[in-house]
């Protein structure tokens, strides 16, 4: 069983930045992979990167390329998105997830923390 709590969210102008921070417990963290989606209203919820249990391997979906890096921190349990160079399209709830097996399907989820990008 994995818990997972984001903070972090809230409304900024566009081309600003924010930081999401995911918190887990319940497993060994450093262990397994960890994801960020996010779900725009009426849309689908979408992928949006990831980081291997290490912190060393990344990935990033085109759209946020350069402007989003997602890093961790194993001693203290916690995954994080930076968000720079927001975009009103960046607008949505973003929910950080757990991959416990490393094979790219998403076991556990957090709650969602609101990011709103005004123009």
């Amino acid at each position: 069983q994995v818990q997972l709590v984001e903070s972090g969210g809230g409304l900024v102008q566009a081309g600003g930045s924010l930081r999401l921070s995911c918190a887990a417990s319940g497993r060994t963290f450093s262990s397994y992979a960890m994801g960020w989606f996010r779900q725009a209203p009426g849309r689908e919820r979408e992928f949006v990167g990831r980081i291997s249990p290490s912190g060393v391997s990344t990935y990033y979906v085109d759209s946020v390329k350069g402007r989003f890096t997602i890093s961790r921190d194993n001693a203290k349990n916690t995954v994080y998105l930076q968000m720079n160079s927001l975009k009103p399209e960046d607008t949505a709830v973003y929910y950080c997830s757990a991959d416990l097996n490393d094979d790219y399907t998403y076991d556990y989820w957090g709650q969602g923390t609101q990011v709103t990008v005004s123009s």
